[in-house]
């Protein structure tokens, strides 16, 4: 052994030495023991750093391969025959987890002191404490993919030891900081913790990259959202270097290799504030008199090549993200705000579905390929709304029969059985200091529908082109926006909200629902119910994700469905434009488990952005009503928990919590049968839909709470 070590000191990286043995059989002769990477590379006296780094991936590979464990960041212990299982930990406000494994209808209760060093999102190995009783519990045993990597709290030192207190408690309470790791932080800072390492026993150890005292409120707040849900707002270094080296101007060579709409009346249509134009219509009157349409998608592959810095940064990502007063876009703004965004006036590469029109709005052919456009006009949804109604105004003939043909496709999905869904949206409207000036309700009109119609045309042609069967053609695996019918279960617990208010549906067939949710809508609109029973509507859905295996999309009544329209902003476009383009040209495309891989990570970034959307939202309300503190106002139930109800007032727009023992007159408690509140001696009821009287009583923006009591 002592001649092994010897070696070990002076051999290359790339020497025969069977490092993989050697490290079994050191870790095997400690089989009751957790090593570190450091005593690891101590008993086998290595110093080289080329070395020591090899000897922890070969640690890595091997805890991969189940012949040892990986307890810790760079702890290592030897396996265990004992059964494991894996699965995604959600920690809840309350600071117990549940561990949800796939292919388990029963998610694994884990109680505070069995959660490890274990955080909300974590990948983790968990062991079976008890099975039997109403509910499964565990413990971790070890973390196998960490969901985030930076946290934010407050720095605490007023003890040997300097810590971060983290803000979120399902981030764990503490994480160490070595006093030269601090980077000028002070007790009391709020910063950026960026977690280095941890250890089998629990602790966490991080290094500050940035004191948040220095930024806004509404800055340290909006990062806090970012950095819990594992969202990067900053892009690598190399990842900028390479968008601004990117060659965005037209070449004349290139254009030659694409079909030329330079001619042909093209504009954008989108929100008033929009930096980025992704999409664009032409349209042009045939000599038969039959309408081409042009669906123009900015060329975002053109300039994000496979595998490059852009490429894997887009990837990780996975999407842009929308927060109440800001962007986190997906690509940088060299790309997303300059080279790939439609602006007017300019040339532009697009990939762009052409479709024509008969008089009768058939559509007779469709094209697919490379292009170059030049945008005549932007116009917001205003400009192009105003146009619809008054039928004046610069490209009206245009707008107008888009607008038809628009309407003509949305009442055959209609009529297909797509839900017909009024989304209604808060927006916020900033001031020079960044405060919330006024909440407003954004609601859908013609314009916006107008757009929606040509994309989601557009998004059904390229899947059906991709993915339907032909002649000497087979599918090759792409991906796919799939969306599964509704929960039966979820159905009847809708059946029981609706029959409060004497609403009934003339089917609960799953396959129908839609049908009969478009009809009950259409009944209602003009109701004040009609809000909150379409949003508890949307709640029986299921959700839509992406995936290599196409079931249809339930919601949109399409067989085939894939998103192509939005490649700024959405990772999955992108792969979905290099699909495109193989099933043109090369005929050759990607492994299925690669892009499997991919459409899981996609969902994921996802839900992630729309979880940070809806945190940031109610940041923004919470500041908004900062000084209407012991204001009253009328509102709705929009929400009913074991904790209390949720009230939307009518004045602004926002959403707070009366907590269930605060209301008067009564013992309240909370019948989960019916979902409702109910006073244990008065049997009064609240329900969802019953209108309220409220007064603001606390705001807490750190916690995003409006806390209000009934009047």
């Amino acid at each position: 052994m002592a001649k092994n070590k010897s070696a070990l000191k002076t051999q290359p990286t790339n020497s025969s030495i069977p490092y993989d043995k050697l490290i079994l059989k050191l870790i095997t002769s400690h089989k009751n023991k957790v090593l570190s990477h450091r005593q690891i590379c101590g008993m086998l006296t290595i110093k080289d750093p080329s070395l020591r780094k090899l000897i922890f991936e070969k640690l890595v590979e091997l805890s991969r391969q189940g012949k040892i464990k990986r307890v810790g960041h760079a702890e290592f212990s030897l396996s265990t025959t004992e059964s494991l299982l894996i699965g995604n930990l959600t920690i809840v406000n309350s600071g117990v987890g549940f561990v949800n494994i796939e292919g388990q209808s029963k998610d694994v209760f884990v109680g505070p002191n069995n959660l490890g060093n274990a955080m909300d999102g974590d990948e983790v190995e968990i062991r079976i404490l008890k099975s039997g009783g109403r509910r499964i519990e565990g413990e971790v045993v070890s973390v196998l993919k960490r969901e985030r990597t930076h946290v934010v709290g407050k720095v605490r030192y007023n003890t040997k030891q300097p810590r971060l207190i983290v803000d979120n408690p399902k981030l764990g309470g503490e994480i160490n900081i070595e006093e030269d790791f601090l980077n000028g932080a002070k007790h009391g800072d709020k910063v950026i913790l960026k977690i280095t390492h941890w250890q089998s026993n629990g602790k966490l150890w991080g290094e500050v990259i940035e004191v948040l005292s220095n930024r806004n409120d509404h800055d340290a707040e909006m990062i806090s959202i970012l950095c819990f849900n594992g969202i990067p707002f900053q892009f690598p270094e190399e990842v900028l270097t390479e968008a601004e080296t990117t060659k965005t101007e037209v070449s004349e060579e290139e254009v030659t290799l694409r079909r030329d709409f330079k001619e042909i009346t093209t504009f954008t249509i989108d929100p008033i504030d929009a930096k980025d134009f992704d999409d664009a219509l032409s349209f042009h009157v045939l000599p038969t008199g039959n309408f081409e349409i042009g669906i123009h998608i900015a060329d975002v592959g053109h300039y994000v090549r496979p595998g490059s810095p852009l490429d894997m940064e887009a990837r990780k990502r996975g999407n842009s993200v929308y927060l109440a007063d800001r962007v986190i876009p997906m690509l940088p703004e060299q790309l997303s705000n300059i080279a790939c965004s439609l602006r007017p006036n300019e040339d532009k590469y697009c990939f762009s579905v052409v479709l024509e029109f008969d008089k009768q709005f058939s559509i007779v052919s469709e094209w697919f390929g490379k292009t170059r456009i030049f945008s005549n006009h932007r116009f917001s949804y205003e400009d192009a709304q105003e146009i619809i109604e008054t039928k004046t105004g610069v490209y009206s003939e245009e707008i107008l029969k888009l607008d038809e043909i628009a309407k003509h496709y949305r009442s055959i999905r209609l009529s297909k059985g797509a839900l017909n869904i009024e989304s209604e949206e808060i927006r916020f409207r900033m001031d020079g200091s960044g405060n919330p000036a006024a909440v407003m309700v954004k609601k859908s009109k013609d314009a916006h529908k107008l757009i929606e119609e040509f994309m989601l045309l557009a998004n059904k042609k390229v899947a059906e082109f991709i993915g339907k069967p032909r002649k000497n053609h087979t599918p090759p695996t792409s991906v796919y926006r799939i969306h599964d019918l509704p929960d039966p279960a979820k159905i009847e617990q809708l059946k029981v909200f609706l029959d409060k208010f004497d609403i009934s549906l003339d089917n609960f067939d799953p396959k129908h629902i839609a049908k009969s949710l478009n009809t009950l809508f259409e009944k209602i609109k003009d109701s004040s119910e009609f809000g909150f029973i379409q949003s508890l509507s949307i709640r029986t859905m299921a959700k839509a994700i992406y995936d290599t295996e196409n079931i249809g999309h339930y919601g949109l009544s399409f067989e085939y469905y894939s998103h192509f329209t939005s490649p700024i902003r959405r990772y999955a476009d992108l792969m979905i434009h290099r699909i495109l383009l193989e099933e043109l040209t090369t005929k050759k495309h990607h492994k299925s488990n690669e892009l499997q891989d991919i459409c899981k990570h996609i969902s994921k970034t996802e839900r992630k952005a729309s979880d940070a959307e809806r945190e940031s939202s109610k940041y923004f309300q919470t500041v908004f009503v900062m000084d209407k503190i012991g204001e009253t106002f009328a509102g709705t139930i929009t929400g009913i928990a074991d904790h209390g109800l949720f009230v939307r007032m009518d004045e602004n727009f926002c959403e707070g919590m009366v907590a269930i023992q605060e209301i008067p007159g009564d013992r309240y408690y909370f019948e989960q049968q019916s979902f409702r509140i109910i006073g244990a001696k008065t049997k009064k009821e609240f329900n969802f839909g019953d209108r309220v009287t409220v007064r603001i009583s606390d705001v807490k923006p750190n916690k995003r709470q409006i806390e209000l009591e009934l009047i």
